[in-house]
């Protein structure tokens, strides 16, 4: 009785949550998959006709190619250098003040808005900015090959600390003495690292992937304030197609690669938590 009075709470509880995800995004999500098949009117029945399109499509081949290449270069950048960083923060200092302190500092850029961020950026790296003036060079940074590298780097600081913070939080999980027993038996470092931390973050690396994954795929904030609706190729992500086809009211197209990229991103989830987290185990 006490567990069917237990179960009947937590459905209650999460109930208001399901409610409001449902009306807010999967209900608008289903009716995305049927505009898909459906002219612009959303009226007559197209089948795959915008499908076709859209991947016949040269921008939306060059927007899911510089995606996918932000993609696999970001994600992996990210999660290494902010769980290296999440180590040497956690093996400098035990304090709980210290610690706390480590923190603030790492979710600084978070408190930073994007336009303020955009704005230094295009002080250091325009034409005519700080970044050319020190080095007597003309390098277009903001509207050349080199946007790309500017964007992982902009996006790598601005979402660097929030991460250190998340594992910092799985590190701190991770029992002392399973450290301390492993030392004992003639463990180096790397092989404490590789056979205790590893798998001890196993979790935490499935909730920091997708993180990353999202945030990657939210950064046309700063693509946009870096360079306009009309940027260099290497950094017209997917964002901007959408944007300008949403300009251009072409509901077909959008909802057609709404449910690609959709699809995209839960394939990837799936294959890491399947396969990824399995190995880090």
């Amino acid at each position: 009785m006490n567990k069917c009075s237990g179960g009947w709470k937590n459905i209650a509880f999460l109930f208001p949550s399901f409610l409001g995800v449902s009306i807010f995004v999967l209900v608008p999500f289903l009716d995305v998959v049927r505009r898909s098949f459906t002219d612009v009117t959303g009226e007559q029945f197209t089948g795959f006709d915008n499908y076709k399109m859209v991947f016949a499509s040269p921008a939306f081949r060059l927007a899911m190619g510089n995606t996918w290449k932000f993609l696999m270069v970001c994600v992996p950048a990210l999660m290494a250098l902010s769980l290296l960083l999440a180590a040497i923060v956690c093996g400098l200092e035990k304090k709980a003040r210290r610690k706390c302190l480590y923190r603030n500092v790492c979710l600084l850029p978070m408190a930073v808005p994007v336009a303020s961020l955009v704005f230094v950026w295009n002080v250091l790296f325009h034409e005519h900015g700080i970044l050319n003036s020190y080095f007597g060079s003309s390098v277009d940074w903001l509207h050349s090959s080199y946007t790309f590298a500017v964007l992982v780097i902009s996006f790598l600081w601005k979402n660097m600390g929030y991460f250190v913070v998340l594992w910092l939080t799985g590190l701190e999980g991770i029992p002392e003495s399973q450290y301390e027993a492993a030392a004992l038996d003639g463990a180096s470092r790397m092989a404490r690292f590789w056979y205790i931390t590893l798998p001890g973050l196993r979790h935490m690396a499935i909730a920091v992937f997708i993180l990353t994954l999202t945030r990657t795929f939210q950064s046309y904030r700063e693509a946009y304030l870096l360079a306009g609706e009309y940027p260099d190729k290497s950094i017209y992500l997917i964002q901007h197609l959408l944007h300008n086809w949403f300009r251009d009211m072409s509901m077909e197209k959008m909802s057609a690669s709404a449910v690609v990229i959709v699809c995209v991103f839960a394939v990837i989830v799936y294959a890491f938590c399947k396969k990824g987290g399995e190995k880090i185990a």
